[in-house]
């Protein structure tokens, strides 16, 4: 008769193959520092482009120096300027009103542009608990859940609040399902190792498994959604620089000089 496993075992040795598959990815990316890579996970497809702060630069920009929104990758290479061959890719980054304009905390190279929003209302935004991505004048990346920035009280370089958080502690949103069946193309942040990775679906996908993609696949325990649908990329490596004309706030990522 075959003796049974116990369980504990069993979950002991699911754990180690998940923690190896998280180190190999790690190394990897590390030794080829490539700007974004191509992951499978739970049979969907994801880009995933990271931001380590000690070999890259990141910004948040939403408005053109002539005061007109962005809205998109066009204008933002435009704006760049020189600085435009220096990226190594750029997302939408956080929800926004009809003009463009981001609808929660914006800080932008240390200014305050939007205040921080904690009412409720309809909407991924206000599905709590929402979060805050922002980067310190250290450049380090972090996720915060909303109430817990307020609490910590941080003076951000960069800052954009979104929702709802994927990831809060390793644990899922406690509104998700395991895989439910509102799907939509999906990008988001999360922060593992100090450094923070982008990830932009390739099809549609339910907000449980985008999720399990940041915990178990890049050993994220915080990552924040970005926002679905409109959800964009520019990689030059990957020559790839999507022509979506109506975004809100952009994250852009450049090599440092």
């Amino acid at each position: 008769m075959k003796r049974l496993q116990p369980l504990p075992l069993i979950l002991a040795v699911i754990a180690l193959i998940a923690g190896a598959a998280i180190l190999a990815f790690q190394a990897s990316r590390a030794e080829t520092d490539r700007p974004c890579e191509t992951r499978e996970f739970e049979g969907s497809r994801f880009i995933v482009c990271a931001y380590n702060p000690g070999r890259h630069e990141l910004r948040l920009a939403s408005r053109a120096r002539d005061g007109g929104y962005l809205r998109g990758f066009e204008a933002l290479q435009s704006e760049l300027g020189r600085d435009a061959r220096r990226v190594r890719f750029a997302m939408n980054a956080g929800m926004y009103n009809d003009s463009g304009a981001p609808i929660g905390l914006y800080v932008e190279n240390g200014e305050r542009q939007h205040v921080l929003r904690r009412t409720d209302g309809p909407g991924n935004f206000h599905m709590k608990p929402n979060g805050v991505f922002w980067v310190g004048e250290d450049g380090a990346p972090h996720v915060d859940e909303t109430d817990a920035y307020v609490e910590a009280g941080p003076s951000p370089l960069w800052a954009t609040q979104s929702g709802p958080m994927l990831l809060i502690g390793g644990e899922l949103h406690p509104r998700f399902s395991h895989d439910g069946a509102s799907r939509y193309l999906r990008n988001g942040v999360g922060v593992s190792g100090g450094d923070a990775y982008f990830v932009i679906s390739s099809g549609f996908v339910s907000f449980g498994r985008f999720a399990r993609f940041f915990r178990d696949e890049l050993g994220c325990t915080d990552a924040l959604f970005l926002d679905g649908s409109v959800s964009s990329l520019w990689a030059p490596s990957l020559d790839r620089q999507d022509d979506n004309p109506q975004l809100g706030p952009l994250v852009v990522v450049l090599e440092r000089d």
